[in-house]
């Protein structure tokens, strides 16, 4: 860990909020594999960018392009993959931007830690559960994933060869086997309404 540096301090949250004329949250979408989160990610930053509202989609798999692209699938880099990601939607929500990501995050410490982190700064965390049985998830398989792991090719597979610790009490649960994703947006978006983050 670096020791030799000093935090710069720029403008504040809420002169941020007042220039920029909106709140940042993060809007933690988590789920197994397939569920829907991507879908539902996506549909939301368009619905959120037509109101005229700034938001950034950071998807699980997009990121391990880049930022995440060192680490792997153990329970390990899983973590430290949350951990990253927990601080860049942390820097997002500072910005007064609306953070959306889209991980299967599988392990409730590692949630836990990214909401306390926003806690720490007075940012809304929004933890959102989508979610669906295994065998519809496994129906679906659009990456052929599910098969690889009952087939043993894909070791470390949340669901089949490693655990998925579900929510006990997300501020959302959304089922994407019995909602469309249109209504799935509309459930996070008037959520976003009530809690007075979006107009």
């Amino acid at each position: 860990m670096a020791t030799n540096i000093t935090w710069h301090a720029n403008l504040t949250h809420e002169e941020r909020k007042q220039l920029a004329g909106q709140s940042g949250a993060t809007i933690w979408l988590t789920g197994l594999s397939a569920s829907g989160k991507s879908t539902v990610a996506c549909a939301l930053e368009q619905n959120l960018l037509k109101r005229g509202i700034s938001s950034y989609r950071l998807d699980g798999d997009n990121v391990r392009f880049g930022l995440n692209k060192d680490l792997g699938f153990s329970e390990e880099d899983r973590n430290e993959n949350i951990r990253r990601i927990s601080e860049v939607s942390k820097l997002f929500a500072d910005s007064c931007s609306i953070s959306i990501t889209s991980f299967i995050s599988p392990y409730k410490q590692d949630r836990l830690k990214a909401r306390e982190l926003h806690a720490e700064s007075n940012l809304p965390f929004i933890e959102v559960y989508v979610d669906v049985p295994l065998e519809v998830a496994e129906q679906r398989d659009p990456k052929g994933l599910y098969k690889k792991a009952r087939e043993g090719i894909i070791k470390n597979f949340t669901g089949i060869s490693d655990p998925y610790e579900a929510p006990e009490s997300p501020e959302i649960h959304i089922k994407t086997h019995e909602n469309t994703v249109e209504e799935c947006v509309e459930i996070i978006t008037e959520y976003l309404i009530k809690k007075e983050l979006i107009k």
